[in-house]
């Protein structure tokens, strides 16, 4: 008979309220999303000299804001610099607000089993990118981008979709730093406004 394992699921003694914490949380959202941010203001938007190099934080599931799914920021690259070089699983694009400029990349042959492997190609490709073009950055290439100008900043806005981490899929590794990146800089508008007036005078910070 069917019942006859009952010996096995009847088993266990743990309690759980999952179904209830699903109706508390539909329930509770609007409550919580009406505290979250739908402007956020220029002050608002941390800065981060992070090895990608220098970024301000547009969006990010960390500033709270009623963004789901897009993480963006606005990066600077000096005259003649470049970006850090990475790869990450999730596509994104970035457009160029100002400059202009080239960006290498490289794709790679991904396979993925009970584990996750990927294997650079051979082959880099260039693409040149000026003020107003919208780059796009297919999933798990290897890309860095330089600013071709030696006089004058580059301003690139990046988005990126946070599906693919809440997926278990926060594939991002960095394989080259910036040349301007010092995790020993604790940026404060003094050196932000110095490291800006330093880009757009051509030197490096």
């Amino acid at each position: 008979m069917a019942w006859d394992e009952s010996k096995v699921w009847l088993q266990g003694n743990e309690e759980g309220d999952y179904y209830q914490f699903l109706l508390d949380d539909a329930a509770e959202r609007p409550v919580r999303d009406a505290a979250r941010k739908k402007i956020v203001r220029p002050q608002e938007m941390p800065w981060e000299m992070a090895p990608q190099g220098l970024l301000k934080h547009l969006l990010n599931e960390q500033m709270n804001t009623r963004m789901e799914t897009v993480d963006a920021y606005m990066q600077i690259i000096p005259p003649g610099s470049k970006s850090g070089k990475h790869r990450h699983l999730a596509e994104e694009c970035l457009y160029v607000l100002e400059g202009s400029g080239y960006d290498l990349h490289q794709d790679c042959d991904v396979e993925i089993t009970d584990t996750y492997h990927w294997k650079p190609q051979d082959e880099v490709k260039r693409y040149e990118w000026k003020a107003g073009d919208v780059i796009y950055i297919p999933p798990n290439t290897i890309h860095q981008h330089f600013n071709a100008d030696p006089d004058k900043p580059a301003r690139l806005i990046s988005a990126i979709n946070r599906i693919y981490k809440y997926c278990g899929l926060n594939d991002l590794e960095q394989l080259e730093n910036a040349p301007e990146y010092d995790p020993s800089v604790k940026l404060d508008a003094d050196k932000i406004s110095e490291y800006i007036n330093k880009a757009k005078q051509g030197q490096n910070a």
